[in-house]
């Protein structure tokens, strides 16, 4: 049976959870102790701790200094048990409106625990002082630090992996089927023909006649997608995905480079039913883009 979590643990509590810890023992985590998640590396070395006041006693030998381990153990519980019975959480690292806002709208749509760190793009620090060129060599946004360790960089890589890890919010068709194929193309041509095209007009080196001839390119994708979405309520279909996201967030930067969207209603319509959701308007709160 289930140990209340009000009952203090005895010594052979301890260390049969230090043991299940250090060995693994999914099953016996899982079982005796609710824990939700496989030990992290960091929940192992801990293991090794508590096995200590544990040593060389058992559930029919109580310990005489049961008196000073019983509140030393309640002690070091505060500080483990967040630890170990909670899975790592991952940490996006993110600027105000760019491209990172797809991801950061994402992980709120999906309902993962993850932090976030601001990056100021120009000089390449986080806004704990960090080097971000350490975390992401190319020093542009977003970067995921996963819950294992791992470094994930490039949006559309980034708002896939989280749809499969949450299949059941439908934020991506599954792997393998031609859906799924649709939200990737879908992705790349956000990406490389909506995307890199309001890059140009945000460089400030940019030539004035050359930003003219890039909105006329950007005007005749726009009409594209515009078409794409007439009759539809998301990109694909019923199901709001990864791919709105996307598009939703490079949409809005037409507000700071002088490109009215008011001659494509459909995609001003979309706007509005994109920035409507409970998970969009958290994102845009949280970067300070909206009140």
């Amino acid at each position: 049976a289930t140990r209340d979590a009000a009952e203090p643990p005895t010594a052979f509590h301890n260390t049969r959870l230090s043991y299940a810890l250090l060995t693994d023992d999914v099953e016996t985590l899982q079982r005796d102790f609710q824990m939700k998640t496989q030990p992290t590396r960091v929940t192992r070395a801990v293991a090794g701790i508590l096995l200590l006041p544990a040593a060389g006693r058992t559930a029919n030998r109580p310990s005489k200094r049961r008196s000073i381990v019983k509140p030393a153990w309640r002690r070091l519980s505060a500080l483990v048990l967040p630890w170990r019975f909670q899975e790592t959480t991952m940490k996006l690292y993110y600027s105000p409106g760019a491209c990172s806002l797809s991801p950061h709208i994402v992980l709120i749509e999906g309902g993962f625990a993850f932090e976030k760190e601001k990056v100021d793009l120009a000089s390449k620090k986080t806004e704990t002082g960090a080097d971000y060129t350490a975390i992401n060599p190319n020093g542009y946004v977003p970067a995921l630090l996963l819950d294992d360790g791992q470094v994930l960089t490039e949006g559309p890589a980034i708002v896939q992996y989280l749809a499969d890890r949450v299949p059941a919010k439908r934020l991506a068709p599954p792997a393998g089927t031609m859906e799924r194929y649709r939200l990737m193309e879908w992705l790349n041509f956000i990406a490389t023909e909506l995307h890199k095209s309001f890059g140009v007009l945000f460089h400030p080196e940019a030539p004035e006649v050359w930003k003219e001839v890039v909105k006329v390119q950007l005007a005749r994708r726009l009409d594209y997608a515009s078409r794409r979405l007439t009759g539809k309520t998301w990109l694909m279909g019923d199901d709001f995905s990864v791919a709105d996201a996307y598009l939703f967030t490079v949409l809005s930067w037409g507000q700071y480079v002088d490109l009215d969207l008011a001659p494509w209603p459909t995609l001003t319509a979309y706007q509005g039913r994109v920035a409507a959701r409970p998970a969009v308007a958290a994102a845009l709160k949280a970067e300070g883009l909206a009140g």
